[in-house]
Parts: C-alpha cells; structure tokens; sequence
C-alpha cells in the first residue's frame, strides 16, 4: 500500500480542533500500522510560528514552498480564512495542491477557500452552520448542504465545524484503509460517532 502525503494548512487564527482532530485522526492511524500509512506535514506560508484562535502558538513543519503534490490537502477554518482569502501565495498553494491531490478535505469555513477558488462549482458542499449563507454567496453554483457533518464527492470533501472534521478524517480513513481501520483509530481515541 502506497505511503501518502498528507499536507495539513496552517494559518493565523486558525480554529486549533479544526486542524487538530484531522492531525490526530490520521497520526493515530498511522501509529497503529507502525508509521507505514501517512507522512503527516503542516504546512504554511512560512515556517515560523502561527498563533491559532484563542493563542495557542504552533510551529509549522513546512513552507508552503517546500512541499508540492501532497496525496491529501487539508484545509481547516476560523477566522483566519479571510485573510487566506485576501493572501494569493496561500491561494495560489492551495490551487496547484488541490489540482493534484487524491483528497481535498476542508473543515469548518475551510470550504470558503475552496469556494473561492471555484473548487465547489456543481458539488455539494457545507460548512459550519453560521457560515452556510457565506459559502453560498462565494460557492453560488454549489449545492448547500445543512445538517450533515460531511459531504462527500469524491475527491472534495467538506465538513461542518470544528468536530465535524474529525468524522470526515475517520470517513477518509475508512474509504482508504477499511472499516476495522476506522473502528480501530475510534475505538483508540475514545471517539464516539455522532448521532445527534
């Protein structure tokens, strides 16, 4: 089985579990098939320090220009997006990166990223649910989706806020390992399904 990339965004107030349960999720994994799975990068414009919502600082493994077709893109939320959104090196990274991925996941309004960009245009999409209208606005031609949390495409998957994206990455998981995969990575974080 093919060991894949997975490039994780960092940005300035960034949401921390946005990027943090997808992190979790996929090192777990990862740790209990002996490191053979994943090469878990985070990635931003620069490598130094980022501080993420609410001040949690966090060094980058990564600039953005040292790391070119990563098999997985993750892109979380948190206010920090707007000004991803107004940053064209982030962008223009984000584009190339998903243009050649096998997976582009978003958490949270991660998806207006990708929006912006006109990733979304005919998919089914969501976000975090006080974020829909805005997504709509960026993504007009995409199917907003309210209520589930993640929506699946195939190659882009989005996710609603926050703790939604850790479903979305044992979703991702499971498409890519198997279901007992999955049910091993949950069962070792204590994570139960959402059933709300």
């Amino acid at each position: 089985m093919k060991k894949r990339t997975v490039a994780l965004l960092l940005f300035d107030d960034v949401e921390v579990l946005d990027f943090a349960g997808p992190f979790e999720v996929f090192s777990v994994t990862n740790e209990l098939n002996n490191y053979t799975l994943f090469d878990i990068l985070t990635v931003a414009q620069s490598r130094e320090p980022i501080r993420a919502k609410n001040g949690l600082v966090v060094q980058p493994d990564h600039a953005m220009a040292d790391v070119s077709n990563p098999d997985v893109v993750i892109i979380p939320g948190g206010s920090g997006t707007r000004a991803v959104l107004r940053d064209p090196n982030t962008m223009a990274w984000v584009q190339t990166s998903a243009s050649n991925a096998e997976l582009v996941l978003s958490i949270c309004t991660g998806s207006l990223i990708l929006a912006a960009l006109g990733l979304l245009s005919g998919l089914r999409a969501t976000t975090h649910h006080e974020n829909l209208d805005e997504l709509s606005d960026l993504a007009p031609d995409a199917t907003i989706v309210r209520g589930e949390r993640y929506v699946d495409n195939g190659q882009i998957i989005t996710s609603g806020g926050i703790s939604a994206g850790i479903d979305m990455s044992l979703g991702v998981v499971e498409r890519l390992m198997g279901a007992e995969v999955r049910r091993t990575t949950a069962s070792y974080m204590e994570w139960r399904e959402y059933n709300d």
